[in-house]
């Protein structure tokens, strides 16, 4: 009898059905259901190939709610993190650059500036 360790402790996850932890479970349920959902609603409109295709566009931000993990967070943490640092707390980053040298030196270079001209007049 042979039994997994993962080489990270954080990274255990427990399985619940068919392998897929309980959040996985959740989300893949909520897509079968939207999928469902919009191709009942939406067959009597349109045709058979285009409902096929909204069903996948509609359930599959609830499949990837369940499966994307991104850094360690899940899908809607990296989303809110994502809207914070680009929409809600954004930062303007200035580069200005500093150069100490010439700042200790200023009064040398311009004497020396102010002697080079006395000679050339």
């Amino acid at each position: 009898m042979e039994v997994k360790i993962n080489r990270e402790i954080r990274n255990y996850t427990e399985s619940v059905f068919f392998g897929l932890s309980m959040r996985q479970l959740f989300f893949s349920i909520a897509a079968v259901a939207v999928a469902v959902l919009i191709y009942f609603l939406l067959k009597p409109m349109v045709g058979t190939e285009t409902v096929s295709w909204m069903c996948i566009l509609g359930a599959f931000p609830f499949a990837a709610m369940g499966f994307v993990n991104y850094h360690g967070m899940t899908a809607e943490k990296f989303i809110w993190a994502w809207l914070r640092s680009e929409m809600i707390e954004p930062k303007q980053l200035r580069f200005k650059a500093n150069n100490y040298y010439y700042e200790v030196m200023k009064d040398t270079i311009a004497a020396h500036e102010r002697e080079v001209y006395k000679t050339h007049d």
